[in-house]
C-alpha cells in the first residue's frame, strides 16, 4: 500500500486554494447596461454591475410599473445581502419603498399603475420564496409579504389567489423542509458512533456492509440517495451565513447574531466523516484477511461506480476511509488486493494541483448534466468540504465592503455563480429505486471511533515497531480492559 499525502484527522485532503468555474444553467454573471460608470448610484464596469450602496442595491431590486429586475440580480442580492441586513429588514423596507413610490397609502388607488406592478412584486415574492424558503420561517416575514398583497389585492381579484398560492407553496416546501430535518436529526440521536467492544463478543452482534448489500452498483445508488436527499435540505443563504463576521458599518452586532443557521451544512459535512468511518470500521472489523481484502474491492468497485454516476462526495469518503492510518496499515490484506483499479480511483481525487484532476471530473460531469436528457445523466454530486473550502477562500480573499463603504458586489457576483450551479445540482431527482434497508445500515451501523479503529487494526495485523506496539498496549488497556 502505498504512502499518502499527509490528511488530517477526519481523513479529508487539504485545499490549497481556491478557484471557481463555472456558470449554472439559468445564471448569468453580466448585469448589462448601456452605461459604464455611474448609474443611480449603481457602479458599472465594462457592462457589470461592481459595486454599490446598499441603499442603491436595495432600489435596485425593487420593481416599478416599468422595470423588473434581472434574475441573477435577484438571487445574487438575496443572497449576499443578509451579510449587512437581516432578511426581515430587507424585506421591511422594500415593501415600505413600494408603498411610497406606487402611493399604496393613497385614499383612492390609482388602480391602471398598479395592474401593470401587481404582478411585478407578485414575481419577485415568489421568487425570494422559491429560493430562499428558510428566509420565511420567521412570522415578520409572513407579515410584511401579506401586507404588501393586502395593499394591491383590491385593484385585481386575481392578485388573492396568486398571494394563496403562494403562501400554500411556501407551506409545503417548509414542511417537506422540516420533515426531512427531523428525520436526520432522528438518525443523528439514535446512532451510537461508537463500537468499542470489538471481537470481545461473537462477531454476529454486528451485521457487516456485505450481508446488506453485496452488489457494488446497488450501493453506489443509494448511497447516491442518501446525498441527494441531505442536499436537498441545504439552503443556498447557508454558504453565507457559515462566513458572517460583523459588518464594519454596524459596531454593535453581526445579521444573524442569534444564531449562524447553517444546521444542514453541518449535519452534511457530519455524514461524509460518517462514511470516512464506516468504510474504515467495515475493512477492519473481519478476523479474517481474506474477508478484509474482499471487503477493499468491494468498496473499490462501489467508488468506481459512485464516479461514473457523478456522485463525488461518497466517492471522495471511501477513498478517505481506504486511506485512514489504521486501514492503510494492513500491508497483508492491501497485498491480497488488486490495487489498480483503486490507484486510478486515487489519481482522480488527488489533492495535488488543487484537486486538478477531480475539478477536470466535475467540469466533464457539470457538462454531462447541462445535456442531459434523464435524472441519471443530471447527477451531480460535488466534493462538498472542497466546495465549502473554495466559497471560503473567496470569502476571505476579498472584503465585503469597499474603502468607500460600499458593498463589494463583484464579490457576491462570483459567490452566486458558486452557489447558484449547486442550486442547480442539488435539485436532481434521484433515478434509482430506494432500498430502506440498505439506507438505514448506512446511517445506523455502528462505527469505530478513531481509537477503536486502531485496535481492529492492531488485532488483525500486529503491530510492526515500538510506536505501534506502544499504542495497541494502551487501546487494550482503556478499551479492553486487558493488559
Amino acid at each position: 500500500m502505498k504512502q499518502k499525502k499527509s490528511r488530517d484527522k477526519e481523513g479529508m485532503p487539504q485545499t490549497l486554494s481556491s478557484t471557481s468555474m463555472f456558470t449554472p444553467c439559468g445564471f448569468s454573471p453580466h448585469l448589462h447596461t448601456s452605461k459604464e460608470g455611474e448609474q443611480g448610484g449603481l457602479i458599472f464596469q465594462d457592462g457589470n454591475l461592481t459595486s454599490a450602496s446598499l441603499d442603491a442595491l436595495i432600489q435596485h431590486l425593487i420593481p416599478t410599473t416599468d422595470y423588473y429586475p434581472e434574475k441573477a440580480y435577484i438571487f445574487t442580492f438575496l443572497l449576499s445581502s443578509r451579510l449587512f441586513i437581516e432578511p426581515h429588514e430587507l424585506l421591511s423596507r422594500v415593501c415600505h419603498k413600494c408603498i411610497e413610490q406606487q402611493r399604496l397609502d393613497d385614499p383612492v388607488l390609482d388602480k391602471a399603475r398598479i395592474r401593470k406592478f401587481g404582478p411585478k412584486i407578485l414575481q419577485l415574492l415568489t421568487e425570494w420564496t422559491e429560493t430562499f424558503p428558510y428566509d420565511f420561517q420567521e412570522e415578520r416575514m409572513i407579515g410584511h409579504l401579506k401586507d404588501m398583497i393586502h395593499r394591491i389585492a383590491p385593484c385585481d381579484e386575481a392578485y388573492w389567489k396568486k398571494m394563496n398560492q403562494l403562501l400554500q407553496a411556501l407551506n409545503q416546501k417548509l414542511a417537506t423542509l422540516s420533515h426531512g430535518q427531523e428525520g436526520i436529526l432522528k438518525i443523528s440521536t439514535a446512532v451510537s458512533d461508537k463500537l468499542v467492544a470489538f471481537k470481545t463478543k461473537p462477531p454476529s452482534i454486528q451485521r457487516e456492509i456485505l450481508s446488506v448489500c453485496s452488489d457494488p452498483y446497488t450501493l453506489a445508488q443509494q448511497l447516491t440517495h442518501v446525498e441527494l436527499e441531505r442536499l436537498s435540505h441545504i439552503g443556498p443563504e447557508e454558504f453565507v451565513q457559515a462566513f458572517v463576521h460583523k459588518d464594519p458599518l454596524d459596531g454593535t452586532k453581526t445579521c444573524f447574531s442569534e444564531q449562524k443557521k447553517t444546521s444542514n451544512l453541518e449535519a452534511y459535512v457530519k455524514w461524509f466523516n460518517r462514511l470516512c468511518y464506516l468504510v474504515a470500521t467495515e475493512i477492519c472489523m473481519p478476523a479474517k484477511k481474506k474477508q478484509r481484502a474482499q471487503v477493499i474491492e468491494f468498496f473499490i468497485d462501489v467508488a468506481r461506480e459512485c464516479f461514473n454516476i457523478g456522485n463525488f462526495n461518497s466517492l471522495m469518503a471511501i477513498i478517505s476511509g481506504m486511506n485512514m492510518s489504521p486501514v492503510s496499515r494492513l500491508k497483508k490484506t492491501w497485498s491480497k488486493v488488486k490495487t489498480a483499479k483503486f490507484f486510478i480511483l486515487e489519481h482522480q481525487m488527488d489533492p495535488t494541483g488543487n484537486f486538478y484532476n477531480y475539478r477536470t471530473a466535475l467540469r466533464g460531469a457539470a457538462h454531462r448534466s447541462l445535456t442531459a436528457h434523464s435524472n441519471r445523466e443530471k447527477i451531480v454530486i460535488p466534493f462538498f468540504s472542497l466546495l465549502i473550502k473554495d466559497i471560503y477562500f473567496l470569502n476571505e480573499g476579498c472584503a465585503n465592503r469597499l474603502p468607500n463603504g460600499h458593498v463589494n458586489f463583484e464579490k457576491f457576483l462570483e459567490l452566486a455563480k458558486q452557489v447558484g450551479e449547486f442550486i442547480t445540482w442539488k435539485q436532481v431527482e434521484c433515478p434509482f429505486e430506494q432500498d430502506p434497508n440498505i439506507i438505514h445500515y448506512l446511517h445506523t451501523a455502528p462505527i469505530f471511533t478513531e481509537d477503536g479503529l486502531y485496535l481492529a487494526s492492531y488485532e488483525s495485523e500486529s503491530p510492526e515497531n515500538q510506536t505501534e506496539k506502544d499504542r495497541w498496549k494502551s487501546l487494550r488497556s482503556t478499551i479492553l480492559g486487558k493488559t
